[in-house]
């Protein structure tokens, strides 16, 4: 960040590397409690607020963006702020899924961190290129939405099912890049936008199977 920044174009050290995952990896953590807390507060809100808590936390992913080149202090903590408003939009739906069915959310939390772990293991590990496949990524998860959107008005057998695994594959792809872009960024301010990118890929891994286990 401002105060660390390393010289663009310039080749970061093991060290620099090292603390760049450190800071990344440490914003994500703060920013998934942060985002438990959201979710405990806002357990008994109603659809209508859960709209405008996502307006808002979308709005501050784009002021994160203007931000993180000007000040540290203000993208760190619009990153959680950014964590705490996801939480409160997506409580009510958590809240439904805990009433159901509490133990799908243990199980679609233990496999997520697996989820994570392995594909972003991967991810920062290999040497081939993965900016051609987050492309082809991202078309595939702007169809995913439309087709979700579908489901919403037209029953499909097992669309809801078919709705998670491709999900799932989309965001294994998705992690592996941002882990990739982890490892190959050359200024240490990236790390609340890349820690954003790494917290939504988790965020929707834990939705997706968490819509799997408790349909089991």
């Amino acid at each position: 960040m401002t105060t660390t920044t390393t010289a663009a174009g310039t080749p970061m050290t093991r060290d620099e590397s090292g603390a760049l995952l450190g800071q990344t990896m440490g914003l994500v953590a703060v920013t998934t409690g942060v985002f438990a807390l959201g979710a405990y507060l806002g357990r008994d809100a109603t659809g209508a607020w859960a709209i405008l808590w996502f307006i808002l936390a979308f709005a501050v992913l784009l002021g994160m963006n203007a931000a993180v080149q000007r000040s540290e202090q203000l993208a760190v903590g619009l990153i959680f702020g950014f964590g705490l408003l996801l939480g409160l939009a997506v409580a009510p739906t958590i809240s439904d899924y805990i009433g159901a069915d509490p133990q799908a959310v243990w199980q679609a939390g233990g496999a997520t961190a697996l989820f994570i772990a392995g594909f972003g293991a991967a991810g920062y590990a290999t040497r081939r290129d993965l900016a051609p496949l987050a492309r082809a990524l991202f078309w595939a998860l702007v169809a995913l939405i439309v087709f979700g959107i579908v489901l919403i008005f037209v029953q499909i057998p097992g669309g809801e099912l078919i709705y998670a695994i491709v999900g799932l594959v989309i965001f294994a792809g998705l992690t592996m890049y941002d882990f990739q872009r982890l490892r190959r960024s050359k200024d240490i301010r990236t790390a609340p936008l890349l820690a954003a990118s790494i917290f939504l890929d988790i965020l929707n891994v834990f939705l997706l199977l968490l819509s799997i286990f408790s349909n089991d």
